[in-house]
């Protein structure tokens, strides 16, 4: 299944996306208290949609629905650095790595499919990273790696676009991540049962139609079922959460000249399975 938050004429919701460009709200089919995709995701409600996901009535043309992030306040957005080789070695780090690097996101620092990523007034160097966002389905802690991928819901794309000279001011990176509206998410969580973990899906970005980025998720330094496995060993992970699995080489920053995101830029990022996150980009200005 596609499972998408939007926002329509009636208020936030959430549904299943269909091939055909209907949506069918899923939200209030599952009744009061699940009016969310976390919710769903906390009450096991997601077998039950995949019963009638195809029968039941349409409720939403999606062209007329406003994307919203696919989890819009997740519990935690773990985000993981430096875990594709080609970006480690353009960042002059070494090529081992004997754990991957963590940091958080905060709800505020995303935005939808379709919204505006925003340069912040304080920064011009801001860049984009092409992610695989993997959803959580299940509570867990101390998960073993052979049993990780059975707690994934689904996954979806993520720009991990980062405040550059924030992020590396004082070698800590939260700051340069969470600006609001800078970590795109969408346009939609594919299901495993659709889009199995097990594959090597391809993973591209392209700003204004020139490709930036290319890679595979085989690549990935620690996979999927390690990093579940790692960030369950010192937190619990809960339905809902978010863990956005790192960036391939190409970005902005490591090119000669660097290459920033710009004021009407569109960013794309192509998940193999998945589709395109597609982002506009605005400079903040302040209000006069």
């Amino acid at each position: 299944m596609k499972l998408m938050s939007y926002l329509s004429s009636a208020g936030p919701g959430f549904g299943v996306v269909r091939t055909d460009g209907s949506v069918v709200d899923a939200g209030r089919r599952l009744g009061p208290g699940c009016g969310t995709l976390k919710a769903a995701l906390e009450q096991d409600r997601l077998p039950e949609i995949a019963q009638w996901a195809d029968s039941a009535p349409s409720d939403h043309d999606l062209a007329l629905l406003s994307p919203l992030p696919v989890i819009p306040q997740p519990g935690k957005i773990v985000c993981v650095g430096l875990n594709y080789l080609a970006h480690r070695i353009e960042g002059e780090h070494a090529p081992e790595a004997k754990a991957p690097a963590i940091f958080l996101r905060v709800p505020e620092s995303q935005v939808g499919h379709g919204g505006a990523i925003v340069c912040p007034i304080e920064s011009d160097d801001l860049d984009f990273e092409a992610e695989v966002a993997v959803v959580i389905g299940r509570r867990g802690r101390r998960i073993a790696v052979e049993e990780a991928l059975n707690w994934v819901a689904g996954i979806s794309a993520y720009n991990d676009a980062s405040v550059r000279d924030w992020q590396s001011a004082a070698g800590q990176w939260a700051p340069g991540k969470n600006f609001p509206c800078t970590g795109a998410f969408g346009p939609w969580l594919v299901t495993t049962d659709e889009l199995p973990l097990t594959r090597s899906l391809s993973l591209v970005c392209r700003v204004n139609g020139q490709e930036m980025q290319r890679s595979c998720t085989d690549l990935m330094i620690f996979s999927v079922a390690q990093l579940i496995s790692h960030i369950s060993t010192f937190c619990t992970l809960e339905p809902g959460d978010v863990i956005v699995t790192g960036t391939p080489g190409g970005v902005g920053m490591r090119r000669s000249p660097p290459v920033w995101l710009c004021d009407g830029d569109i960013v794309e990022v192509e998940l193999e399975g998945v589709g395109i996150l597609r982002n506009s980009v605005r400079k903040e200005r302040l209000a006069d």
